[in-house]
């Protein structure tokens, strides 16, 4: 199948023969046309898969159809990094359509504020906000929602993990009654069809490789002592040329350990987590994007949902504690059928959530002992009981 197939408009083709889009991916070719057709869409696929194009898509050829007559679509994002992304990629698929489109989120100065209410009010035709922020201009009760015929909810779970379930329902509750509501997710746990059944009505659910890696993902785990894990990060980094590699810390604080370490062994390196203001985040993803920086040390504020093409390896330098994490952080490699590399450190006290992980994707991961100059390593034991202590997690609102 061909994007010439759906049948789009000519200004909308143009600009995916501009960037070089001619076959749709999976969850593109179930959702496009069902969303064209007015229903309700469930879409579950796993990260890297183009769930973003199979709802901007059908959505700017409805505006194209329909005219700009006000805002038209709404989407609602956990991270001001997603807004952004889709809002680049609106810009980018509908070039030539003259579609137009405003990110909102959190941590702008007044001015941004102020062109926020414009768009709000005079109506862009798709608006991409985080939860906290539209909500504090709905608040202020100027926002024009009366013509919204879509609501789009991307990493729906992600939102939810996050505590953005009350807010969700109360910006619901601004909306049109008749509208098409498209649900998005990489996960699909019962929080999620719960949330599905209250929005959605009767729904079309897809569902692409759920809690799968991507094919193109090598898969390998290093078992180490926690003191050797930055000697280990260092030698793989050095051992062969890399221009483009994220690492995941579980913690802002070992972000900024391990920046600081690899700087000091002239790597050039960068770093996010939301201890950094919004300007110094952006200039650091455009930095790595263009090559600037070889390496990103991040939590997972970008293991999902940001596009960056071409990242040859992604360390999880801690394991994660929540398996399905996992699947989300190795997806920044590998993307669009291409391939990449997926390293996994595993300390003594990480080695039963790791096995979770293993369970979660139905596969065992190889396991390979530390280089032998950073002396010797743990033997493999996950049904050993672990030392970590429970991490507690305070819901973030609107603020990442």
């Amino acid at each position: 199948m061909k994007f010439s197939d759906f049948n789009f408009s000519e200004p909308l083709m143009q600009g995916l023969d501009a960037i070089g889009f001619e076959k749709p991916t999976a969850i593109q070719e179930q959702a496009i046309p069902q969303v064209l057709n007015k229903k309700d869409i469930i879409g579950c696929a796993q990260t890297g898969t183009g769930k973003t194009a199979a709802f901007l898509l059908p959505v700017i050829e409805d505006i194209l159809r329909h005219g700009h007559v006000g805002l038209a679509a709404l989407v609602i994002v956990p991270t001001r990094e997603l807004a952004i992304q889709i809002d680049q990629q609106v810009e980018g698929l509908g070039y030539f359509t003259g579609v137009t489109s405003l990110a909102i989120y959190g941590g702008k100065d007044g001015v941004s504020f102020g062109q926020e209410k414009q768009a709000l009010t005079e109506g862009a035709d798709i608006v991409i906000a985080t939860p906290g922020r539209l909500i504090a201009h709905l608040n202020l009760g100027y926002v024009n929602l009366g013509k919204l015929r879509f609501l789009i909810l991307d990493e729906a779970d992600r939102m939810l993990d996050m505590g953005f379930s009350e807010d969700i329902e109360m910006i619901v509750g601004y909306l049109p009654e008749k509208r098409n509501t498209l649900l998005f997710s990489a996960t699909m746990p019962p929080k999620i069809r719960k949330l599905a059944k209250a929005l959605l009505n009767d729904p079309e659910e897809i569902n692409i490789a759920l809690s799968k890696p991507a094919e193109g993902v090598v898969q390998a785990a290093f078992l180490v002592y926690e003191a050797q894990k930055l000697g280990l990060m260092v030698h793989l980094l050095k051992a062969r040329p890399l221009t483009s590699v994220i690492i995941f810390c579980s913690t802002r604080k070992s972000v900024t350990v391990l920046e600081r370490g690899l700087k000091k062994e002239g790597i050039k390196v960068g770093a996010i987590s939301s201890d950094l203001d919004q300007q110094h985040r952006e200039e650091v993803m455009i930095q790595f994007k263009n090559a600037e920086l070889h390496v990103l040390v991040a939590t997972n504020i970008v293991a999902r949902g940001i596009d960056i093409v071409g990242v040859e390896l992604v360390v999880n330098y801690d394991v994660p504690r929540d398996a399905e994490e996992y699947v989300h952080r190795i997806g920044r490699t590998a993307r669009a059928d291409a391939t990449g590399i997926a390293f996994t450190f595993i300390s003594e006290e990480e080695q039963r959530d790791f096995h979770d992980i293993e369970q979660l994707i139905g596969m065992e991961i190889k396991k390979i002992k530390a280089p032998s100059h950073l002396g010797p390593s743990p033997d493999y034991n996950p049904q050993k009981r672990s030392a970590r202590k429970p991490q507690h997690f305070r819901k973030q609102r609107g603020k990442r």
